[in-house]
């Protein structure tokens, strides 16, 4: 009978190479995942992009998957995805064109330096909490304006992933206030609105969404889609890594979540409006908080190509290896900005350095010097972040670079910050369901994703990594010409110039 089946929690997920489905119980207990892979299309140099369709495709099969078994009756479900992204449409939400993606779409430098002009690039700062960069909202409308006039000329509306799958589900045109606080310079972070002058000179074309908090429902889902019935309620949803820091319950003021991925990312939740040039400064997911944000364009994408030039060991053998180098890796050290550097630098020349390297070093203590220079990167933001009053209370580690503890343990070793583990570290849909979970029901994140264990600091290693982390700070200001001038040769040579 209908009334024996369990009730269930949907939460989907899109990000830049695969999307992500979870089917949750009230409990918190997973039922079932389910993925699907993707890639972005890149039809240019520093141009990233993906069609909205496949966002829906993969919903609606995620969905498909996870509800075939008909155990689970949906009662609400939960969105997010990466951003900020641009996908423009027009007045009855017909995608134009691919949207373009977040910050590793890096096409509008041109309208960046225009926008700096005519609104002043402090006054930006000042009212939206964040310089112009490649990861800005703004500029990247400005250039398909400029480039494709008569797809511009159609636009009417703005959606990101989340907001993109609550349309489709619910049919309501709406965005959460964190994503938008990323529109820059759209959006008024002291204010915590649209700012008209701003988005009349921008886009004034553009009908911008109402706004609501991440975890209020933009509707009902308006018709049965993929095992999910008519009438149930849709989240507004979110930007995946604030979806994932909520899926760990590290929103709460003092909270410094760090993600070890292909990137590493890090949100510290705020009471105050804090800003800095060297972070991001936004409004966070949940009503009454502020974050700093921080993103280093590199960190396990750089064990993952030392993995494959080094004949592709399995993991578990480079993190033995790199445990029995030591701290300090033998005299090696690395600075992790193969793809350049996003904060606290914002230096798209920046190219990674190997200092120290003899006859005598092993691949163990290159994968050593690797971890430790991304754990160099993070105390270089922690630093940024304290610089401006930011309080940093708890540490939350999130991300498959969680696996195998050493990774983690070399981060609480050279910050200093103890790190707490959660016992699900799933992502970004499981931080949705949790979001959809709160429309109906009264939940707890610390029911349901409590710590596994605390990464400790170990004091026998402090003065070494100390000593490190100075030369580390120092290397990059007197290597950075060397840095940028390879930088440039580096172009020259992609575009078939002289060898």
């Amino acid at each position: 009978m209908r009334d024996m089946r369990r009730r269930g929690y949907l939460g989907v997920d899109i990000g830049t190479s695969s999307s992500k489905g979870v089917l949750v119980e009230p409990s918190g207990h997973i039922l079932r995942t389910a993925v699907r892979e993707h890639a972005v299309d890149r039809p240019a140099p520093g141009h990233v992009e993906m069609d909205a369709e496949v966002w829906w495709r993969e919903f609606t099969e995620l969905a498909d998957e996870l509800t075939a078994p008909g155990d689970v009756d949906v009662v609400a479900v939960g969105v997010s995805g990466m951003g900020p992204c641009v996908l423009v449409t027009d007045d009855e939400g017909t995608p134009l064109r691919p949207a373009i993606l977040y910050g590793v779409d890096t096409r509008a430098g041109a309208q960046i330096d225009a926008l700096n002009d005519e609104l002043g690039a402090e006054t930006i700062f000042a009212r939206c909490g964040s310089m112009l960069s490649s990861q800005a909202v703004g500029p990247k409308l400005r250039w398909i304006a400029e480039h494709e006039p008569e797809t511009y000329a159609r636009a009417r509306r703005l959606f990101m992933p989340s907001s993109w799958l609550a349309y489709r589900l619910t049919g309501e045109y709406v965005l959460d206030f964190h994503s938008a606080s990323q529109c820059t310079p759209l959006f008024d972070t002291v204010e915590n609105g649209w700012h008209e002058p701003w988005t009349r000179h921008v886009c004034p074309e553009l009908e911008l969404p109402p706004l609501r908090w991440t975890g209020e429902a933009a509707g009902v889902t308006a018709r049965e889609v993929a095992g999910i019935p008519a009438g149930v309620p849709v989240i507004t949803g979110t930007i995946d890594a604030w979806s994932e820091a909520v899926s760990v319950d590290a929103q709460n003021p003092g909270d410094l979540m760090v993600m070890y991925g292909t990137t590493m990312f890090l949100i510290n939740t705020t009471r105050e409006r804090l800003t800095t040039p060297a972070m991001w400064g936004t409004v966070g997911a949940v009503p009454g908080t502020r974050n700093l944000a921080g993103g280093m364009a590199t960190s396990g994408a750089i064990t993952a190509w030392l993995r494959e030039l080094t004949g592709g060991p399995d993991y578990p053998t480079m993190l033995a290896e790199a445990r029995d180098s030591g701290a300090g890796a033998n005299g090696l050290l690395v600075l992790p900005y193969f793809a350049g550097e996003r904060t606290p630098i914002f230096d798209p020349d920046a190219r990674g350095v190997i200092a120290g390297l003899t006859l005598s070093h092993t691949r163990g203590d290159l994968y050593r010097a690797v971890l430790e220079a991304t754990a160099f990167g993070v105390r270089h933001n922690v630093e940024a972040l304290r610089e401006v009053g930011s309080d940093i209370s708890r540490v939350v580690a999130v991300g498959g670079g969680t696996q195998g503890e050493l990774w983690t343990q070399i981060v609480t070793d050279v910050t200093g910050l103890p790190q707490v583990v959660p016992s699900v570290t799933i992502g970004a849909s499981y931080g949705a369901a949790f979001l959809a979970a709160g429309l109906v029901d009264d939940v707890s994140m610390a029911d349901w994703n409590p710590p596994a264990r605390v990464c400790e600091p170990n004091e026998n290693v402090r003065a070494t990594y100390d000593a490190l982390y100075e030369q580390y700070r120092a290397l990059y200001p007197s290597s950075r010409d060397v840095q940028h001038a390879l930088a440039a040769q580096q172009r020259i040579s992609s575009r078939g110039g002289e060898s």
